[in-house]
């Protein structure tokens, strides 16, 4: 196992030889500098983990040197050590991005702790680094349809700006991974993302959730808790499912969006917040208004920026490439190696109407991954009932439905007699050259 290179910058040679001796006790691999200039050849050259700078060098010194290691590599731990450590020095060399600052007469001890620390902080920002990375993999759009291309475009304007957006779409479509990828892409970015669902918490609790609560302002509330707007201060609070939000509770929200201020449950003082609100329903909110489900003047102050989520079913297109996301996904996630979808398969997932949307899609290819012992997923795989291929009442013409199921009853035929077409021409009492005609006009992909 690689050791952890340590790099001392330090002009007195005693304290650079007593350094080396007690990190290489420890396990380090040691670099000595005794100058900045030294310094920042030899971590061009080795790239140190992390460094022990001394602030008082001859030639350039130690404020210097820690601002070119940190422009070559700025997640590389400086521990400031000085003779003359003072609160001014201490501020420069914290703003410059110093990790910590010792005073000499150095304690041993404590060098080994702070190194410790320093190294177990940068480890916690490389892991959290790669767990943003895996969740920008996660949340991505997949699809170059012409109507995922078109959102893909409306999420890269609204996301840049402050506004309120309303993600529109039927559930399991998407909204969240939009909602995620406004954030994202804003100047928010770094900080947090808070997620409510107003359909799953009871009515009682909601003003709880949304805008926290002191001790004893009810039943159960044994500590003082902050709401889910205060937690999103700077960031972005995702009201999803808004259209259940009672009117009550609709009321107060519209309150905080036009003063930034509320009120925690029990509380009499005024809490400021800079919160941007991403809202996502599956209903029609103006039809909710007319019924005086929801509240006139709050859908106007969420519409601000509509965006239109497709139904899978609007972009089958991108099912292959779906496919390939979620199998990639899947079997990175089971430590498998990845599956992959035999071409007649991907043909009758294209076929599905997946009234789940990809929520549904994501669930089948799970289930695929984990069940299907074979490296390649079949057809046979599927367990698709072919009633459900496609939605008939989708249709607006009675010779799109008839076109439609036509083609479904063949498809099934077919299956079931092997793809002969011989046979299946038989057992539907046509010509054979018909039923070659039909294959051809409805596109059908004869194994």
């Amino acid at each position: 196992m690689a050791k952890t290179t340590i790099m001392i910058v330090d002009d007195e040679e005693g304290i650079r030889t007593a350094l080396s001796g007690i990190f290489e006790d420890e396990g380090f691999e040691v670099l000595a500098a005794s100058s900045g200039e030294e310094a920042v050849r030899l971590a061009k050259e080795f790239n140190p983990e992390i460094v022990v700078l001394d602030v008082w060098l001859s030639g350039m010194d130690g404020m210097q040197t820690m601002k070119e290691l940190l422009e070559f590599n700025p997640s590389v731990p400086v521990i400031i050590i000085s003779g003359h450590a003072n609160i001014e020095l201490a501020v420069k060399a914290t703003r410059i991005g110093a990790y910590d600052i010792l005073e000499k007469p150095l304690s041993m001890e404590k060098v080994l702790l702070t190194v410790q620390r320093a190294l177990e902080k940068k480890s916690l920002e490389l892991e959290n680094r790669a767990l943003k990375q895996d969740l920008l993999k996660r949340y991505r759009l997949v699809g170059t349809s012409s109507k995922m291309q078109f959102l893909g475009e409306q999420i890269k304007m609204a996301a840049v700006s402050n506004s309120r957006v309303l993600i529109l779409g039927e559930s399991g479509a998407g909204k969240e991974l939009v909602a995620r990828l406004l954030h994202e892409n804003s100047p928010r970015a770094t900080r947090p993302f808070v997620e409510v669902n107003c359909a799953a918490i009871p009515q009682e609790l909601i003003e709880s959730e949304l805008f926290g609560h002191e001790k004893g302002s009810f039943t159960g509330a044994f500590e003082t808790k902050k709401g889910k707007f205060e937690q999103a201060d700077n960031g972005t609070l995702f009201l999803d499912e808004i259209g259940d939000m009672s009117l009550q509770t609709q009321a107060k929200v519209l309150r905080v969006i036009e003063t930034q201020e509320f009120q925690r449950v029990g509380g009499n003082k005024n809490i400021k917040v800079d919160t941007r609100i991403i809202s996502a329903t599956n209903k029609d909110l103006s039809e909710e208004v007319k019924k005086n489900n929801f509240r006139e003047d709050l859908y106007f102050r969420l519409n601000v920026i509509p965006l239109q989520v497709p139904a899978l079913r609007e972009r089958l297109d991108d099912i292959p490439a779906l496919v390939d996301y979620f199998l990639e996904l899947f079997s990175a996630e089971y430590r498998q190696q990845p599956k992959k979808v035999a071409p007649e398969a991907v043909k009758l997932l294209q076929r599905h109407s997946w009234p789940g949307n990809i929520r549904e899609l994501k669930n089948t290819l799970e289930r695929l991954v984990i069940m299907t012992p074979s490296r390649t997923i079949s057809a046979a795989d599927l367990s698709i009932p072919s009633s459900a291929r496609q939605d008939y009442f989708s249709c607006n013409l009675l010779k799109e439905a008839r076109d439609m199921f036509e083609k479904d009853f063949i498809i099934k035929k077919l299956e079931e007699n092997g793809w002969n077409i011989s046979k299946t021409a038989e057992i539907l009492d046509i010509e054979r050259s018909n039923l070659h005609r039909k294959i051809k006009a409805y596109d059908i992909d004869v194994p």
